[in-house]
């Protein structure tokens, strides 16, 4: 059957207008109704979306304020009850949940069936373990269905997941981990990726003990591991288990607030903050997120046979979004490999390929990833069938006018009708999109459609006044209900309200610049603060820094990410080296391997310079944002007080670089 795909978001808007009276002529007064009208709106996504809970919720939001905004107070829910009831209808459509493939071409087929079974499973095994709810499982797996399972059965009982992906190296997963103390600790013992089997037994063993607080080790066994470990139980006897008990498990109901995961994106100093979200705020943002990604379930009539997939690992927070499919009856396709192949013998066309092997219907990537295509010259019309393909997702970084154009193209080339670009962006840290996609709406290349039904988001300027057309500080002024609960073991918020309020008492600082244009469009220009993002994953320098200075060679040291406007993100690294240590290949080559192995190869730099010092404040701080600004083209007087510098005079290698780099830009312009 043909399915007719009417937008998620106009069926949504049906039913307000058939069920509450309200009618909106344009979406901005949707939108702007939405935002305003938090109980109201909030309450049709709890109705629209049919959510039961076995004891009623007294109110929407009982205050409205940021933090601590308290969200359906008395309702129970679990995001994995969300999943599961989809299970029955799915099947009996003949529609699976998960199918994966790998670098291999080893390809699989979970039905719903099985991953119920699987879920119940492996749950009752963490239970047998003694994990009990609010125990935290930390996961060092990749983006296999595995992993799905072992996060569905943990938020069943209660439990508190958490997880990083093999690519990270043994000190960042480490770092992460120790803060949050997990009772069992589930990891692969090697992966397949870049065309290379990696063997991962070694950090495991390390991670165990680096991690005192784990009690149980569930080991996944693969064939890429040099040496077997031991572990106190292993994922095919926790998978196995098929009696009375597993048919009889249910998810338990827990209340709205009950903490569903531990998310991790770092700051600029300090260890990476452990971002704790809640049960209900994840699913209620998740639903009102969904309507603009326009995922619909594959076994209704009007999305039938969809099949959604968005490149990720599983560090990153699209693999939350990944799975989220599933809580829409949607099948998920996974892809567990390089988006390129090798670093030998790259090629760009492996997920296009895959794309049409699996007849995706929606197919989402980082931005980068498209820039990648394009440069490299990929024919998708080369690469399969890819006549299923009804949209394409974009985030992580902005995604250019250009690169979207040859994207549009290269289906038009084809034959097919325009593809619709589902441009959006948001964060790790309230785990859904601040401004995204609306397929009723005009498309303009290298513009994200629209800010996103209950995100009431502005563009301020240096005054704190929200502007139309102009380039300011992406906030939001009102809550939603997945910002964070709180930050792991943060006394009195102080983490919490520096990372996000310190700017702006009560309102939420996102740190992006955005535009938002007087059609409602919008168009963010990369990072306002210090952090670094790179192909979409989010690292805080401090990280860097602790890999870099712990090598003997390096004094001193400082990094910024130059992503703006949307260029690709450049990353020069500037180090102070001891007297007598040139800056030479075996000392660049010691500087990239720590930051690989500390943290990823994502991370590093595409320049290294020696300085002869890094601009610090009065107070000691790294001057990271005056000297981003600096060397994005702003004037010296206008990005740093020299008055409050202990060393002012480190500024003139660093001024006589920005004139090198505007110089090379005047030239190539």
């Amino acid at each position: 059957m043909t399915a007719p795909n009417v937008p998620q978001i106009r069926l949504y808007q049906d039913w307000l207008r058939d069920t509450r009276g309200l009618v909106f002529d344009r979406y901005d007064d949707l939108w702007r109704w939405s935002t305003t009208d938090l109980d109201g709106f909030w309450q049709s996504i709890w109705d629209y979306h049919g959510m039961q809970s076995p004891t009623p919720h007294s109110a929407v939001i009982e205050e409205r304020r940021m933090p601590g905004a308290v969200w359906f107070p008395g309702a129970q829910v679990n995001y994995a009850r969300e999943v599961l009831r989809h299970a029955d209808a799915a099947h009996a459509a003949g529609m699976p949940a998960i199918v994966s493939d790998n670098e291999r071409g080893e390809v699989r087929e979970m039905s719903w069936p099985e991953l119920r079974r699987q879920v119940a499973s492996v749950a009752l095994t963490l239970k047998s373990m003694g994990v009990q709810r609010g125990d935290r499982v930390a996961a060092y797996l990749p983006n296999v269905p595995e992993t799905i399972v072992a996060c569905l059965a943990c938020l069943s009982i209660g439990a508190v997941w958490s997880v990083c992906a093999p690519d990270m190296g043994t000190a960042a997963v480490a770092d992460r981990f120790r803060q949050i103390e997990p009772r069992v600790l589930i990891a692969a013992d090697g992966v397949h990726y870049g065309g290379k089997p990696l063997d991962r037994s070694a950090v495991v063993q390390e991670l165990r003990g680096q991690l005192p607080s784990v009690e149980t080790l569930l080991l996944l066994r693969t064939p890429y591991a040099a040496s077997q470990i031991d572990a106190e139980a292993d994922w095919t006897d926790a998978v196995a288990r098929d009696d009375a008990a597993v048919a009889a498990f249910a998810p338990e109901w827990l209340p709205f607030d009950h903490p569903i995961w531990i998310v991790y994106s770092s700051g600029t100093t300090g260890l990476p903050k452990p971002i704790v979200h809640g049960h209900g705020g994840i699913v209620m943002t998740m639903y009102a997120c969904g309507l603009h990604n326009d995922i619909g379930a594959s076994y209704g009539a009007n999305n039938f046979g969809e099949r959604f997939h968005w490149y990720s690992s599983t560090g990153w927070v699209m693999w939350n979004c990944q799975m989220a499919g599933l809580a829409f009856g949607a099948t998920i396709v996974l892809y567990d490999g390089h988006p390129a192949g090798s670093k030998e013998k790259p090629d760009w066309a492996v997920l296009w390929r895959f794309v049409a092997k699996h007849r995706v219907t929606f197919f989402g990537a980082g931005a980068a990833y498209f820039t990648h295509c394009m440069k490299a010259g990929v024919t998708t019309a080369a690469c399969g069938d890819l006549s299923r393909v009804r949209a394409l997702g974009s985030t992580g970084s902005p995604l250019s006018e250009e690169v979207q154009r040859w994207g549009t193209e290269q289906f038009r080339a084809a034959g097919a009708k325009d593809i619709w670009w589902c441009n959006i962006s948001g964060g790790t840290d309230f785990c859904g999109a601040f401004v995204g996609g609306n397929r009723e709406l005009p498309e303009v290349p290298g513009q994200m459609q629209c800010r996103q039904l209950g995100h009431a988001v502005e563009a301020w300027n240096e005054q704190g006044q929200p502007v139309i057309g102009e380039v300011g500080e992406l906030v939001c002024v009102q809550p939603i209900p997945s910002m964070p609960l709180y930050l792991w073991n943060d006394e009195g918020n102080a983490r919490y309200l520096s990372s996000y309020f310190d700017t702006y008492p009560g309102v939420w600082r996102h740190g992006d610049w955005l535009r938002i244009g007087e059609d409602g469009g919008c168009i963010i220009y990369g990072r306002s603060d210090a952090t670094i993002n790179r192909q979409g994953l989010r690292m805080g320098t401090s990280e860097i820094y602790s890999a870099v200075e712990a090598l003997p060679e390096v004094i001193d040291s400082m990094v910024v990410d130059l992503e703006y406007l949307g260029r690709e993100s450049y990353m020069p690294l500037f180090v102070v080296l001891r007297p007598g240590v040139a800056l030479d290949d075996a000392v660049r080559a010691r500087i990239e391997g720590a930051i690989k192995t500390s943290l990823s190869p994502r991370f590093l730099p595409n320049d290294i310079f020696e300085v002869p010092e890094i601009p610090r404040t009065l107070s000691g701080k790294k001057q990271e944002l005056p000297i981003k600004k600096l060397l994005l083209g702003l004037p010296i007087e206008k990005v740093v007080n020299k008055e409050a510098m202990a060393n002012p005079a480190s500024l003139d290698w660093f001024v006589a670089l920005a004139a090198r780099r505007a110089e090379t830009v005047a030239v190539a312009l």
